[in-house]
């Protein structure tokens, strides 16, 4: 079976004139020609004008088109798995776009008033998102799954820190550590308690600037933040330390502050893994991580005493680690047992 060119356009949604501009720049020339000179178009034509229009929905020149399709390892089965998997990822997309707008009209629907300002900022970060989580954590990872309610509480905790930035307020004040508190709160709430989240929502904070631009998150609120955040601990552990201990943890609270979360997510991925407390890599983990622990506290026996106590009377100190008390038990586990190997 052979087409004209009109029964091709028309069968095609292309336009005639465009099929005889493939022809006139030799991008797709017609196997035949009618007695009356009516160019005519067979199966083979047909699968490389498929190869044509896939080629340009991925972007690419006509000219870039001509090179790939005159390679000899030129193939319409990689070609029509490309567009398969572009598909999918169209579909992956739509499919996101959709659970964003039913949350929207359920949000319509009770009665509630979105913020649309800040429903569009989280469509407008979704891509952003793309670059740091997979599909599977992105399902699990409540920052991602818009809620107007949490998205409004956000804004308005950055617009707190701001005001009391402009205006000159101290980090260790009571009012920035009363807001750094709550800030660490919301935080472990949207990041699932996943220190391995955390980790790539501040990655995502400090290298794109457009996310810092459309939250109102820079380096410098962040910086403000967990000043007043440890400002805030350093008030807790005042109940339980003496002077020299408190000003030997005030000199050294920041000094290593940044190794803290990567180790944290190392160990959660461990303990996940179900990595006993006995292997050489948990071993290793607890070794980094009494050394940073030593250097903010001290080495003295009476001291580690009352940090301990401290724990044991002030869950509070915990919110914002990402820490809990079984990941603490079996760093504990994974230091003695590295102690008994080594004796």
């Amino acid at each position: 079976m052979m087409l004209k060119v009109g029964e091709l356009a028309q069968r095609t949604g292309l336009t005639v004139r465009t099929l005889h501009h493939y022809d006139s720049i030799g991008l797709l020339t017609p196997s035949a020609r009618s007695d009356s000179g009516y160019r005519l178009y067979q199966r083979d034509d047909i699968a490389r004008l498929h190869q044509i229009q896939a080629l340009r929905r991925f972007g690419m020149s006509l000219a870039d088109i001509g090179t790939t399709l005159a390679k000899p390892d030129n193939s319409i089965a990689a070609l029509v798995a490309q567009q398969l998997a572009a598909l999918d990822q169209q579909i992956e997309q739509a499919t996101r776009l959709r659970a964003q707008l039913e949350q929207l009209q359920r949000t319509i629907a009770s009665g509630e008033e979105p913020e649309l300002a800040s429903w569009l900022t989280t469509l407008e970060l979704m891509t952003m998102y793309d670059k740091y989580f997979s599909k599977e954590e992105l399902q699990r990872l409540p920052f991602y799954q818009h809620n107007a309610r949490h998205s409004k509480e956000w804004a308005d905790l950055v617009a707190q820190v701001r005001a009391l930035m402009d205006g000159a307020i101290p980090a260790d004040s009571e009012q920035a550590q009363t807001l750094a508190h709550h800030w660490m709160v919301m935080l472990e709430r949207d990041t699932a308690a996943n220190p391995g989240f955390v980790l790539r929502i501040n990655a995502m904070l400090a290298q794109e600037a457009s996310v810092q631009q459309q939250t109102g998150i820079t380096p410098e609120v962040s910086e403000y933040v967990m000043r007043a955040f440890g400002a805030f601990k350093l008030a807790i552990y005042a109940n339980y330390l003496d002077a020299d201990e408190l000003r030997h943890m005030r000199a050294h609270q920041s000094t290593r502050a940044h190794e803290w979360p990567a180790l944290i997510a190392a160990v959660r991925e461990q303990m996940d893994a179900g990595t006993a407390p006995t292997d050489p890599l948990a071993q290793q983990l607890s070794r980094q991580w009494f050394g940073l622990f030593r250097d903010l506290v001290g080495d003295g026996p009476d001291t580690l005493q009352k940090i301990r106590h401290a724990h044991e009377k002030e869950p509070v100190l915990l919110t914002g680690t990402w820490m809990d008390d079984t990941m603490i038990t079996f760093m504990r586990d994974a230091m003695a047992s590295l102690q008994q190997r080594q004796t």
